[in-house]
């Protein structure tokens, strides 16, 4: 049988959009250790903005930690203070050995807001590749920091940055349970729900400005959304029994949750507004863990009808779940890329819960973490990183790895216990 914890608490994504009023953390921020670069770096210079240093955030640094913290660019050590209207002398940008370079400059309006320029150019080819020119008040600096990396990573990868992007996970400290967001960074933490109850499960909307949850409140697990931009929150899923595990479609009209209703654990797909309910799944074991693949046409879920708890996918129109697990004999927690081709999941092997990524095109399968209770896997909205909870000193963290295993990086705080990890959606 699948352990109990795993019939209930599942991670998936939690939501938050910037210019929300969640009330603010009191304790400390997460703080990043990285380990861990990628198989080849871009070497980079970033100068520093002139005017930067009369705002309340230093637009530079912001970048710089950034680009350090995904493990593709080296940077550049430089002392250099150029403008977006500067010359750019290339050959000798390319002497100190920076394939790109990114200059700006920040500009208080008499409005109270910020002008922050930007430019970033090819030092090899000698040829400018972005500019950008954001209106920003003052605090919404960093999020503006965080799109020009966002800008500076897809530009020199092809592939978009994640640094503007929200994450979500659920703390633990004395008696409070609190669901928390922050920026990709750790920074800007956010309280968006406080409860003497557990919270568990947290599952982003496709846009961002929803997040669904269970809450213990009423002594049982009950699925909830709650509305982020109104704060207010509806009950999805309320039956007799357990209801768990929601997930959201890619469309977000619909969720997959897990549900007891009619005796063992199943997955069912219900309407956002809690109609419609539609059994999907019926075995005589457990059938739990749902999640949409990109697509919407079909359904990864944990089931134990062969067994040991194994990962299986299911049309949405019903027909025979097909297995999609086969090594080891305890495989859990199956998170699908934003491209469909990668399965992330847990699996117990010599007794060490360990995050797993199964090429679905190839069927090749790497360890992508080396701890003893890992869980609760999450995508980054570009697939490229994935977040999950671990222990360290017996406490809940956080970590990210690469899906290729290159780059770690593990999160910690002061703040008590931290479990089911999410990661946020892209914002338009």
């Amino acid at each position: 049988m699948i352990k109990a914890r795993y019939l209930t608490s599942l991670a998936a994504t939690a939501a938050a959009v910037a210019g929300l009023s969640f009330a603010p953390a009191s304790q400390a921020q997460i703080r990043f250790e990285i380990t861990g670069v990628g198989a080849s770096q871009i070497p980079i210079a970033i100068t520093a903005f002139p005017g930067e240093e009369s705002a309340p955030q230093q637009i530079t640094s912001v970048v710089k930690a950034d680009l350090a913290r995904s493990g593709v660019f080296k940077l550049i050590d430089n002392g250099d203070a150029l403008s977006d209207s500067s010359a750019v002398n290339y050959a000798d940008w390319q002497k100190r050995g920076a394939n790109a370079l990114a200059v700006g400059s920040v500009t208080r309006l008499a409005d109270g807001r910020f002008d922050v320029r930007y430019r970033l150019f090819d030092t090899v080819q000698s040829s400018q590749l972005s500019a950008l020119s954001i209106g920003a008040q003052p605090q919404l600096l960093r999020l503006t920091a965080h799109k020009i990396a966002d800008d500076i990573y897809q530009k020199l990868t092809g592939i978009p940055g994640i640094f503007s992007t929200r994450i979500s996970y659920v703390t633990k400290s004395g008696g409070e349970y609190r669901l928390e967001v922050a920026d990709a960074d750790g920074e800007g933490t956010q309280v968006a729900l406080r409860s003497n109850e557990p919270i568990i499960s947290p599952s982003w909307s496709p846009d961002g400005t929803k997040v669904a949850y269970v809450s213990f409140e009423m002594k049982k697990p009950v699925v909830y959304i709650q509305n982020l931009v109104t704060r207010q929150r509806s009950i999805v899923a309320n039956f007799k029994g357990s209801n768990s595990a929601p997930a959201w479609s890619p469309d977000g009209s619909r969720l997959a949750v897990a549900l007891t209703r009619d005796g063992l654990t199943q997955v069912y797909v219900i309407n956002a507004d809690g109609s419609g309910l539609r059994r999907l799944t019926n075995s005589a074991g457990i059938d739990t863990e749902p999640q949409f693949s990109p697509d919407g046409g079909s359904i990864y879920f944990t089931s134990d009808r062969s067994g040991g708890p194994q990962v299986y996918k299911v049309g949405l129109d019903g027909g025979s779940p097909q297995r999609v697990t086969f090594n080891g004999s305890y495989n859990i927690s199956p998170r699908i890329s934003p491209d469909g081709k990668t399965l992330a999941f847990i699996s117990r092997r010599d007794g060490q819960f360990q995050l797993y990524a199964l090429d679905l095109t190839n069927g090749q399968e790497i360890r992508l973490s080396d701890g003893s209770r890992d869980q609760s896997p999450s995508f980054a909205p570009n697939g490229k990183y994935i977040m999950y909870a671990t222990e360290a000193g017996r406490r809940g963290s956080l970590a990210v790895v690469s899906v290729d295993g290159r780059i770690k990086q593990r999160l910690t705080t002061q703040a008590g216990d931290i479990r089911e990890p999410t990661w946020g959606p892209f914002m338009k």
